[in-house]
């Protein structure tokens, strides 16, 4: 049985608040669901424990903070066995201008979202960072041009 087969009406509402508003306060979370404080509390509670609910943080305006570049870099590697991919993962998940990083099935072995301030930055970034990680064999960049639809939490 699946996470999503115990998570009930209520639980999808709170959810929904909670991606919404994450500083909702229990009472108006409360009110937005229909019950009362102290069971959207331990339901808060629980869907946290059992790891539903993963954390909670401030989402930030990257055109406000001069990071409006945004790059996807093919990423492939020259070896894939486990030890490697260890490797890159591990350094991947310290380079802070990787927004995001995914293990892809097909022509190349990682596709990374890379945020930098313009394509200078991005170029330092790929040169000095992304080219330097462990068992790197290549890279193809496509710069983004425009966000058409970008959303920075789930919805249900």
């Amino acid at each position: 049985m699946s996470d999503m087969d115990t998570i009930d009406a209520v639980d999808r509402k709170i959810l929904s608040a909670l991606t919404q508003n994450a500083r909702l306060p229990i009472v108006e979370l409360a009110r937005r669901v229909g019950l009362s404080k102290t069971p959207v509390a331990a339901r808060v509670r629980a869907l946290e424990e059992r790891g539903i609910i993963r954390g909670y943080r401030a989402i930030l305006a990257p055109e406000k903070l001069d990071l409006s570049h945004v790059a996807y870099v093919e990423v492939k590697l020259m070896d894939t066995r486990q030890a490697a991919l260890s490797e890159f993962n591990d350094a991947a998940r310290a380079v802070p201008e990787i927004e995001e990083c995914y293990m892809i099935a097909g022509g190349f072995d990682y596709l990374v979202k890379v945020r930098s301030r313009d394509i200078a930055d991005y170029r330092r970034v790929l040169g000095e960072t992304i080219s330097t990680l462990p068992h790197v064999s290549s890279t193809s960049t496509y710069i983004a041009m425009e966000a058409v639809v970008e959303q920075s939490y789930l919805t249900l």
